[in-house]
C-alpha cells in the first residue's frame, strides 16, 4: 500500500469527524482531520511518481489484530494518554456515547465496564487509541500494514483503521450494536462456554444432546451452538445456560479436556441475538461506509471485504454467526513455504489474540508484539 494512502487510511481512523447521518447530536472536535483532503492527496500520490510504492519484502509488512469483548480491564487507556490525539478520541467518544468512557475505562468499577453496553465501546476506543500509540512510536508499521482483522466488535475498529468508516460513525454503530445485544441477552438466561477439546472431540454431537436436555426441562427452541472457532480443537459454545451446564457436567463424554464459562452476559454469535439484527442494520444503512484501504478480513468467513455493501451485510450477519477466527488466521498468514511472515501487532487490551495466534501459527507468532494500553512507559521494539 502506498505510504500516503496508509497515512490517509489512519487519518480516517483517528479523524474524529462526525456526520449527521449517524446522529444529529454528534459534533466534530476542534482541529479534526480533513479526511477528504487527505484522500485526494493520497489518490494524487498514487497517480503521480511511484517512488513510495516500491515492493516491500514480506518481513517488512505488518498485520494489525483488534481484540473483542472480554479483553476489557479497569485501567486500560492509562498508558495511552500521553500520545497525540488519544484524549481527543475519548472526548469525541464522550459526545457520541453520552457518558465519560475514559473515566469508566480508567477507574471502573469492573462490573460496570463488563456490561456489554459499556465494554464494546470501551474496547473499540482503546484499540484505536493503541493504534495512535503505535503510529507515534513506529509510523512505519502503519505505513506498511497489509491486513487487519478484529475479533467480533474488534472488526469495527479494524474497519475504522482501514478507512472504511469514520471514527464517530463506527463508534455510534458499536453503541447501537452493544445496546441491542445487551437487550437480547437479558431476554434469555444464556452464556458462553470456552471448550478446549481433542481431535476426537464431538462438538456438534455435544450441542445436539445439550439441546435435547433443554427440551426435557421444558425449554422451547433451545440454543446450543459453536459460536467461535479459536484454534485447532478449541471452540466457544454459546446458548441457554442449562445447555452449557449440561456440557460442563458431561465434558468427559465428549472428550473435552477443559471447559470454562466466560465472563459475558449472553449467548453471543448465535440465533439468540436475532433481536439485535435490525437495529444494527438500520444504523449501518445510515452511515457512510467505504471500501477499506487496507485488507480487512470478515469474522463470518475469513475472507477480505470487497465493497461497502459487503461490509454492511456481513457485519449484521456476524451478530448471529460463529466467529471463524481460526479460519481468518489461516487466510491472513497463508503464504508459500519459506516466505517470511509479517510483523503482527495486537492493538488493544489483553494478549488473547496473540495466544490464539501461537496455537494457530507458531511461525507467524514469532513476529508478534502487543501494544500495551495500561502501562505508561511501555516502548515497542
Amino acid at each position: 500500500m502506498n505510504v500516503r494512502v496508509a497515512r490517509a487510511a489512519w487519518a480516517l481512523g483517528r479523524g474524529v469527524r462526525c456526520r449527521s447521518s449517524a446522529s444529529s447530536f454528534l459534533l466534530p472536535p476542534s482541529g479534526a482531520v480533513d479526511v477528504e483532503e487527505l484522500l485526494r492527496d493520497a489518490t494524487a500520490a498514487e497517480e503521480g511518481p511511484r517512488e513510495a510504492s516500491v515492493r516491500r519484502l514480506p518481513g517488512q509488512c505488518s498485520v494489525l489484530l483488534f481484540p473483542g469483548q472480554g479483553s476489557q480491564v479497569v485501567g486500560m487507556g492509562r498508558g495511552l494518554l500521553r500520545y497525540p490525539r488519544v484524549r481527543e478520541l475519548y472526548a469525541a467518544a464522550h459526545r457520541v456515547l453520552g457518558y465519560d468512557l475514559l473515566e469508566l475505562s480508567l477507574h471502573g468499577p469492573q462490573e460496570a465496564l463488563d456490561r456489554t453496553v459499556h465494554c464494546q465501546p470501551a474496547v473499540f476506543v482503546a484499540s484505536l487509541a493503541a493504534v495512535e500509540k503505535l503510529h507515534h512510536l513506529q509510523p512505519a508499521v502503519i505505513e506498511n500494514c497489509v491486513a487487519a482483522a478484529g475479533f467480533s466488535v474488534g472488526e469495527f475498529a479494524a474497519l475504522v483503521f482501514a478507512g472504511a468508516m469514520e471514527f464517530c460513525e463506527g463508534l455510534y454503530a458499536v453503541k447501537i450494536r452493544a445496546e441491542a445485544m445487551q437487550e437480547a441477552s437479558e431476554a434469555v438466561p444464556s452464556g458462553m462456554l470456552s471448550v478446549v477439546g481433542q481431535p476426537q472431540s464431538k462438538f456438534t454431537f455435544a450441542c445436539l444432546e445439550a439441546q435435547e436436555h433443554c427440551r426435557t426441562l421444558g425449554i422451547e427452541n433451545p440454543v446450543c451452538e459453536v459460536s467461535s472457532y479459536l484454534f485447532p480443537n478449541c471452540r466457544v459454545i454459546s446458548g441457554h445456560l442449562e445447555a452449557l451446564q449440561f456440557l460442563q457436567k458431561n465434558s468427559s463424554k465428549y472428550h473435552f479436556r477443559r471447559t470454562k464459562m466466560l465472563p459475558v452476559s449472553g449467548g453471543f454469535h448465535t440465533s439468540l441475538m436475532e433481536p439485535a439484527l435490525e437495529p444494527l442494520a438500520q444504523v449501518l444503512k445510515a452511515i457512510d461506509v467505504k471500501k477499506p484501504l487496507v485488507s480487512v478480513h470478515s469474522n463470518v468467513n475469513g475472507s477480505r471485504y470487497m465493497h461497502p455493501e459487503h461490509i454492511r451485510k456481513l457485519l449484521v450477519r456476524q451478530v448471529v454467526s460463529p466467529v471463524k477466527w481460526e479460519q481468518t488466521m489461516h487466510a491472513v498468514y497463508e503464504r508459500k513455504k519459506g516466505t517470511e511472515f509479517p510483523r503482527t501487532f495486537e492493538v488493544g487490551p489483553g494478549k488473547q489474540l496473540g495466544t490464539i495466534l501461537k496455537s494457530c501459527n507458531l511461525q507467524a507468532w514469532r513476529s508478534y508484539s502487543h501494544v500495551e494500553v495500561q502501562e505508561a512507559d511501555e516502548d515497542l521494539h
